[in-house]
């Protein structure tokens, strides 16, 4: 049965447009959760402009199902993360001017750099996930490097705009997440996926587990956060019905 992570940025984003108190997504966490999440996400950026260190601290200490936390490799950001010691940490690109994660992790590039991060973090106690496009190299880089777990993103997929080109982004998904199977990494997958989208990633078995932010978030402002989780749990969980 896969899982579903809520990610809860865009709770502290509507919460740092004012720079006060509410909403919490410490409180959005705990809805989530008790809504059938069986995980949190959150993403601690270098200029904090949604999520602040302290959410990442009270969220340690009050999810209940696990806390992934997405990062850049950076010397901070992996002080951080020994810290506070989330159960799973995803490497991600991050870029200043971006709206949000524009692209998967280029980690045939970065191999070196990559691996001594990756290395760090193991070594205490931390999972490690790579977020990667649906790429066989950086896939094949990604377990080279010693990930655990790579991250699909399913971006290009989730927002074609022409059935032809859906169809040719998920074959690419669907091969890079046999080639990562073969190398008996984790395979969760997220990025632009919605009520609609999922419905065919769900029908891919070796995802073991779906990263959704934004759109669970926005159908909330219409139904309630308890329900739009509910709803999406529902679509994970009836992939095999």
């Amino acid at each position: 049965m896969p899982g579903l992570s809520v990610n809860v940025d865009h709770v502290a984003t509507i919460r740092q447009a004012r720079k006060g108190r509410a909403p919490d997504p410490v409180t959005a966490a705990a809805i989530a959760e008790l809504a059938g999440a069986d995980g949190i996400i959150v993403h601690l950026r270098e200029d904090r402009r949604h999520i602040q260190d302290r959410d990442l601290r009270i969220l340690r200490e009050t999810v209940k199902t696990k806390l992934n936390m997405e990062m850049a490799a950076t010397e901070e950001m992996v002080n951080i993360a020994l810290e506070v010691k989330p159960d799973l940490v995803i490497l991600v690109p991050e870029k200043r001017e971006e709206l949000t994660t524009e692209g998967g992790l280029e980690v045939s590039l970065r191999r070196e750099e990559l691996k001594k991060v990756i290395e760090v973090l193991k070594s205490n106690d931390i999972l490690v996930s790579l977020f990667i496009d649906p790429d066989l190299e950086q896939v094949k880089a990604s377990y080279k490097v010693g990930a655990d777990c790579v991250e699909i993103h399913t971006g290009t997929y989730c927002d074609a705009r022409h059935w032809k080109e859906a169809e040719i982004e998920f074959q690419r998904i669907n091969d890079a997440i046999r080639i990562a199977s073969k190398l008996s990494l984790k395979i969760n997958a997220g990025h632009g996926v919605d009520y609609n989208n999922i419905k065919a990633l769900t029908m891919i078995e070796e995802i073991e587990e779906f990263s959704i932010g934004h759109s669970i978030i926005a159908r909330a402002m219409m139904v309630g956060l308890d329900r739009a989780v509910r709803e999406m749990v529902a679509l994970v969980n009836g992939r095999r019905k």
